[in-house]
């Protein structure tokens, strides 16, 4: 018998909860972010399977996270999109944090595309614009490879030199440029949450190189990469972040940002899947 970590059994015992309601095998597993999750309505929609649905699986319990899993098809390429995620401020462990995305990995799907509600650091950014994620720090947040390491989804110590899939940032770049839709790119940060950062730690981030800054994503994409799943990201700036402005910030900001971005958003995102679909991966 396998000598299967705790993280294993669950993520075992989920897929299995997971097959008895769908056989459907993505190419694509989208996670939406805060105020991004209208996108679900551009699938052709097979099934959904709410998270509540699953024993012992956790629940999204902040405003804007839905919490269900689509499945279905953007033109010809099969996505599963996860409408809401979980963060470990919600006082998830972070193998709980990661499971959904292991999850969509078991599920069939080569690609991971990470979307988030950002502030942005950056000065030439500005509310309501998107940023394709190049590369991330990490040292903020437990890395959710930490203990027994989970041999059957991956090394002990992978690499992470690129993260960010050349080939899938180029496929963005070329999405954004027919889309007409104005991409920053940069490195994003991943604080624990949920307080919001303070002006020193604002300070401290753009020491490090830091363009924007959030609670989600880059966990979820050390756990991809550790299964060896391509991955990309976008990243919608809602506000400019503490001590830039001088505004207080507010979490209805940043939904109020991410909604009046999310036509742009829609435009990129789905150029960007079809032209997936069209690769052989």
């Amino acid at each position: 018998m396998e000598n299967l970590t705790k993280a294993e059994e669950k993520l075992r015992k989920t897929l299995a909860q997971v097959r008895e309601k769908t056989d459907f095998s993505p190419l694509v597993a989208l996670v939406l972010g805060s105020g991004l999750g209208d996108f679900a309505q551009q699938l052709k929609v097979e099934s959904e399977i709410a998270y509540a649905e699953l024993s012992d699986f956790p629940v999204s319990t902040v405003s804007g996270h839905e919490g269900k899993f689509i499945f279905g098809y953007l033109g010809d390429v099969p996505v599963v999109c996860m409408k809401g995620r979980v963060h470990y401020y919600e006082g998830y462990s972070m193998s709980d944090v990661v499971l959904p995305i292991r999850l969509m990995g078991l599920l069939g799907a080569k690609i991971l595309f990470l979307t988030n509600a950002s502030g942005g650091l950056n000065e030439s950014f500005h509310a309501g614009d998107l940023m394709m994620i190049t590369d991330h720090v990490s040292i903020f947040v437990p890395n959710p490879l930490i203990g027994p390491n989970a041999q059957t989804l991956g090394t002990r110590f992978p690499d992470m030199t690129h993260v960010y899939d050349k080939a899938l940032c180029e496929i963005l770049k070329e999405a954004a440029k027919e889309s007409d839709v104005p991409l920053q790119e940069g490195v994003y940060t991943q604080l624990t949450g949920p307080s919001y950062e303070s002006p020193a730690e604002i300070k401290l981030l753009r020491t490090l190189g830091t363009d924007a800054v959030g609670m989600s994503t880059v966990v979820e994409a050390i756990a991809a990469n550790h299964m060896g799943l391509k991955i990309c990201g976008v990243s919608c700036i809602c506000n400019m972040a503490a001590g830039m402005t001088g505004k207080p910030l507010s979490h209805q900001e940043v939904k109020e940002a991410a909604d009046a971005a999310s036509k742009s958003f829609t435009k990129l995102v789905s150029c960007a899947i079809t032209k997936m679909g069209k690769r052989s991966w």
